[in-house]
């Protein structure tokens, strides 16, 4: 078990969300999904493709727009409002499945972009806190270089330097390795686990079974827009109880 699983969780509330429902026209994507996310907790959602996963952890930084029930970031609600979406976006990092950096910019530029625009941080000081993130995720010599000259690995530990430097308090991942080749998956993850050693909350979908035995506090299984089931690693794992968690991780897992 690593040391991260053992990092006390707070017992203040990150993310709560209430009764929450959408819907793409007449398809029922989330149903009921009542989720409490402590402040310093690492949760994994995992389950079959077209779960709902993505979308659960889209709507909590309004990428997508929920139509039912309530979502509250760090005592935020998210409403309509921009102030508030806006609010939440600046508490909350993204990293997707594809990196989704701007080509024509250095990795440097990549990182800075955001601060100085939306933080309004001075120039020095945001390259400053990029080297700073740029070496925890321990690629400072690839500053200058585009995002086209690195492997998809490094890419995507250059999304989340991206995301770091705007020093959100939850960080939300969206399957950050499901597009990278098998021996890169190995660097990603460990700057994951790193994160997590520090402390941050996190909301990671992913079907990398391992990290979430290493790294979660608790692991939640969905299926047909529903939390079918949730427990901390062990009992998830060794002891699932529904027979849809039993046949997923079955297949998974190949057990």
């Amino acid at each position: 078990m690593a040391e991260a699983a053992k990092l006390k969780v707070s017992d203040q509330v990150a993310i709560s969300i209430q009764n929450m429902n959408k819907w793409y026209g007449s398809f029922h994507v989330l149903r009921d999904i009542d989720l409490t996310v402590y402040q310093g907790e690492r949760i994994v959602i995992c389950g079959p493709s077209g779960s709902g996963k993505s979308t659960l952890i889209r709507c909590i930084n309004a990428l997508e727009e929920h139509q039912k029930g309530s979502i509250e970031v760090d005592g935020t609600l998210l409403s309509s409002d921009l102030k508030n979406i806006d609010k939440i976006r600046s508490e909350v990092g993204m990293c997707f499945q594809h990196f989704n950096l701007f080509p024509h910019l250095s990795i440097l530029d990549n990182l800075t972009l955001a601060p100085i625009w939306v933080r309004k941080t001075p120039k020095k000081e945001a390259e400053e806190v990029a080297m700073h993130y740029l070496e925890k995720v321990k690629i400072p010599d690839q500053a200058n270089k585009f995002p086209g000259q690195l492997s998809g690995g490094q890419q995507q530990r250059v999304a989340i330097a991206r995301s770091l430097c705007m020093k959100p308090r939850i960080m939300l991942f969206d399957e950050p390795t499901s597009a990278l080749d098998p021996e890169m998956i190995k660097e990603v993850l460990d700057t994951m686990i790193e994160l997590a050693e520090e402390g941050m909350t996190m909301l990671c979908v992913t079907h990398e079974m391992g990290f979430a035995r290493q790294v979660a506090n608790r692991v939640i299984f969905m299926d047909e827009g529903q939390i079918v089931e949730q427990n901390e690693p062990e009992e998830f794992f060794n002891n699932p109880q529904s027979p849809r968690t039993q046949l997923f991780l079955s297949q998974i897992l190949g057990h």
